[in-house]
Parts: C-alpha cells; sequence; structure tokens
C-alpha cells in the first residue's frame, strides 16, 4: 500500500511537471495568472464530471471548515505562485516556494499531531531542497524581490496546507469525491479572477488545446492520484515527493524545448533523484502512517 502511494504521489508530480513545457506552447499573449485561474476552473469541472460518473459524488457530510480550508489552498496558491515567479524570475520563485512547502507541511504536522519528521524524512528534505537551489542555480537569471519571496513563501504554505487538509477530508470520503468537491470550490473562489485579464487566445488552437490539457491531465488526473497516494503515506512525505516536479520540468525542457543544463543544474537533478529514493525504499520496521 505505502509503495504503490509513493508511486501515484510521483506520478502526479510528474504530470505536474509537464505544466511549464506545456504552456511553452500556448500564445504569447497568455497571461499566466490567467492561465491558472483556467487551469482551475478546468480541472475542477473535469473532476466533477468524473466523480458524477463514478456515482460517488455527494454534497453531505464535509466539515466545512476543513473544505474551504482545502478550496481557498487550492485557490490562493495558482495566483501567489505565479505572481512571484514574475516578480522574482522561474528561479527564485520556485525554488522559494516549492522549496519551503516540505519544511512547513513538516512543522504543520508537528504543530497539529504533535508528530515530529523522522531522521530520513529530514535528509530527503534536505537532500531535495539542495537539489532545487542546484537546479535552478542561474546567477544571472537571479531577482531578489522581497514582496515577491513572500507571496512565493505564502504559495509555498498554501500547497504544504492544502496537503494537510485534503487529508483530512480523505478520512471520510473517497479521493475522488474530495478532489472534485474542493477543486470545483477552489475554481468558483477564483474564477473572479478571468475578468481582470484578456482570454482571446482561449479562442486559438494552440491555447484551447494547451489549456485543456493541463485542466484535465496536468491538474485534474494529477491532483487526483496526489489524492489516492495521500491515503497511504503522511503528508510531509508526500509534498517532499512532489519536488519530482521540478526535476520533471527541467529534464522536459532538455528533451523537447531544447534547453540546456549546467553541471550544477545536472547536480540538482541527481540530489532530487536521491531524494525520491531515500523516501522510497521502506524499512519492514517503520510504522504506519
Amino acid at each position: 500500500m505505502k509503495s504503490a502511494s509513493i508511486l501515484f504521489v510521483l506520478f502526479a508530480a510528474v504530470l505536474w511537471g509537464t505544466t511549464g513545457t506545456a504552456q511553452s506552447f500556448a500564445p504569447d499573449s497568455t497571461h499566466p495568472v490567467a492561465f491558472g485561474a483556467f487551469r482551475l476552473c478546468i480541472g475542477g469541472a473535469a473532476l466533477l464530471l468524473f466523480s458524477i460518473l463514478q456515482k460517488n459524488f455527494s454534497l453531505s457530510g464535509w466539515p466545512l471548515p476543513t473544505l474551504f480550508a482545502a478550496a481557498l489552498c487550492m485557490a490562493f496558491y495558482q495566483p501567489f505562485f505565479f505572481s512571484a515567479v514574475l516578480m522574482t524570475g522561474v528561479a527564485v520563485g520556485t525554488v522559494t516556494a516549492i522549496g519551503s512547502a516540505p519544511v512547513i507541511a513538516g512543522l504543520l504536522e508537528w504543530l497539529l499531531y504533535k508528530r515530529i519528521p523522522d531522521r530520513k524524512w529530514w535528509a530527503a528534505t534536505f537532500t531535495a531542497i539542495t537539489g532545487c537551489v542546484f537546479l535552478f542555480a542561474n546567477p544571472q537569471a537571479i531577482t531578489v524581490d522581497p514582496i515577491g519571496m513572500l507571496l512565493a513563501l505564502v504559495a509555498g504554505t498554501a500547497f504544504a496546507t492544502y496537503t494537510i487538509v485534503s487529508k483530512e477530508l480523505l478520512n471520510s470520503h473517497p479521493p475522488d469525491t474530495v478532489t472534485a468537491v474542493v477543486f470545483t470550490l477552489a475554481a468558483v473562489l477564483l474564477s473572479p479572477v478571468l475578468f481582470f485579464f484578456d482570454l482571446s487566445w482561449i479562442a486559438t488552437t494552440e491555447g484551447l488545446g494547451t489549456g485543456l490539457y493541463i485542466g484535465v491531465i496536468a491538474t485534474a488526473a494529477a491532483y487526483l492520484l496526489f489524492a489516492r497516494g495521500l491515503q497511504g503515506i503522511k503528508s510531509s512525505t508526500a509534498v517532499t515527493l512532489s519536488l519530482a516536479e521540478p526535476m520533471t520540468a527541467a529534464l522536459l525542457g532538455v528533451a523537447i524545448v531544447g534547453e540546456t543544463l549546467s553541471l550544477l543544474s545536472w547536480t540538482g537533478v541527481f540530489l532530487l533523484m536521491m531524494s525520491i529514493v531515500i523516501l522510497s525504499v521502506q524499512r519492514k520496521t517503520e510504522a504506519g502512517i
């Protein structure tokens, strides 16, 4: 069960990692924040339809504070992350947001459940964060913007909190229903953002095709896999495993977009792979979740 859960989360992170490459095929007029909101709307609709077809959709028995917390976290993550990247650049924005999330998740587990992550998690998380720093190491592209970094930290906190509260929802509802309800509510909360941006790119073949792929595959399918994986592992472990996302994005950039990585960046890829190996190797004596 635990090995399958790890694979589900890794597959989810790999799908998330395709968003950057896919977005590169969108029209130049596509604003990242509008793209994030559109992605959430498509993903929420796809998840809702899937849950209804599975005949396990239900609006009863939800702990409303936890449900709204999960939806708010997912709604906040999109604009805060993309705004941080716009202000600080991809390197600082990504490392600050994604790199801070595992540590925040570990601290939240300690504060809420009095459960301190074990040494293996700390080793894997430190290795993964170091790998992220190396992966995006590019002194010429670094812009240290305090507000942008603060927004990135908020994005990292939102993702970590989403993971924690989603695991609470999984105690009473199946993962298909949890992702459907949370993302539909998050899409409703974030949809007003779309009125502030030019959406003409959606009418193009490239824009619609890219949006549908990222909404259905890299959002709906990915978060469904993530929720299923979250059932069998700790929240902090799931967030650390999600750092396979930037590694996937970097490798796809080399293979498809034609980007090149420095030796330091390849070292970062190796460290991220090592962190996954550290978390994936389980001892027979390890306690359950």
